[in-house]
């Protein structure tokens, strides 16, 4: 077992050595509840050989895909996952291994891949049944997909295609900083602030609260600018009725709504961007058919041809760049 999970059950299990948590556990479960040690010196490895015997029983010599994705918050805990790839439907998707990684490069996410490739055939790595790479579009991750290539042959590397969306949502969003700056500042003033969220719910009860969109998760600025379009009206009112004294956001805000090109500019990203979002929420569905992904791409393409103007080509062009930078994606088409 990695030493990465071997921390994190240590640390689950020593939450037993509570006195009320196992109270309340022998209570709700009618059991004698073992002590951390007992647990971790006489389970764990015993749950985690069964586990990794039914992957390896259900991988047998089936073709797979693998996907590797990193987490940077102080330390690099990187998750490999696997999926079986059938002819007849969607396969089985596992968590083959977690690992704390010493830093974020190509030369150890290879060592990673190859290592859990290993974990999966301790008898022997089946090179050949590993056919798709899926990461994201780091140049690390690509700079390793073509080393892993060197030694998986058969294997097709695709980097994914929402993280590609998300960068041309942020290409739509750093040509409009009115919205963004309107977004912002809306926020702001309902943020830790019941009496003017109590005034918002008063005065617009059938409407949600302003969105809160979040950078790293896709599409949400969208959302929010969409929303803003829909509701602008109740949403101008609404902040006008507020006192500019209390706070300098919504003096900011009501200086945004006064903008007499505002309304025109929420109503061109709606109708012309707001798509892309649905389409985001759409590919990150489990178990979609690769037709149905790729004819998702064609259609937001045939979309982001519409839009005039420098921000319409600039955004198509965007677009087309992330594309034809993810080779292995083209050679999926072609498939």
């Amino acid at each position: 077992m990695g030493t990465f999970l071997k921390i994190l059950v240590i640390i689950l299990f020593y939450k037993i050595e509570n006195l009320k948590f196992k109270a309340f556990l022998q209570e709700y479960t009618g059991k004698e509840i073992p002590k951390e040690a007992t647990l971790r010196k006489g389970y764990v490895d015993d749950c985690y050989q069964d586990t990794l015997a039914k992957i390896r029983n259900c991988v047998s010599n089936n073709k797979i895909w693998v996907s590797i994705d990193e987490m940077t918050k102080g330390r690099f805990v990187a998750k490999v996952i696997i999926g079986v790839l059938r002819t007849d439907g969607p396969g089985e998707i596992f968590l083959l291994n977690t690992e704390e990684l010493e830093k974020a490069n190509h030369q150890t996410i290879f060592k990673l891949f190859d290592k859990s490739m290993s974990i999966l055939w301790p008898q022997g790595v089946h090179h050949d049944n590993v056919l798709l790479f899926l990461s994201d579009a780091a140049p690390y991750m690509v700079k390793s997909g073509k080393v892993i290539q060197a030694l998986y042959s058969k294997m097709i590397h695709v980097t994914c295609i929402v993280h590609g969306f998300h960068r041309v949502a942020e290409e739509v969003r750093s040509y409009f900083n009115i919205v963004d700056r309107l977004i912002s500042s809306v926020k702001k003033v309902f943020l830790k602030a019941p009496t003017r969220s109590r005034i918002f719910k008063n005065e617009a009860p059938d409407i949600p609260m302003p969105p809160r969109p979040i950078l790293n998760r896709w599409g949400t600025w969208l959302d929010a600018a969409n929303y803003y379009c829909e509701n602008y009206e109740v949403i101008k009112n609404i902040i006008n009725k507020l006192d500019e004294n209390d706070a300098s956001s919504i003096k900011k805000a009501k200086d945004i709504f006064n903008n007499p090109n505002l309304k025109a500019i929420l109503a061109f990203i709606s109708s012309n961007y707001s798509f892309l979002s649905t389409y985001i929420t759409r590919l990150e569905k489990q178990n979609m058919m690769l037709s149905e992904s790729i004819s998702v791409v064609k259609i937001v393409k045939e979309k982001l041809q519409s839009p005039q103007g420098k921000e319409g080509i600039a955004t198509y062009k965007k677009l087309e760049n992330v594309l034809s930078k993810n080779k292995g994606f083209e050679i999926i088409e072609q498939i």
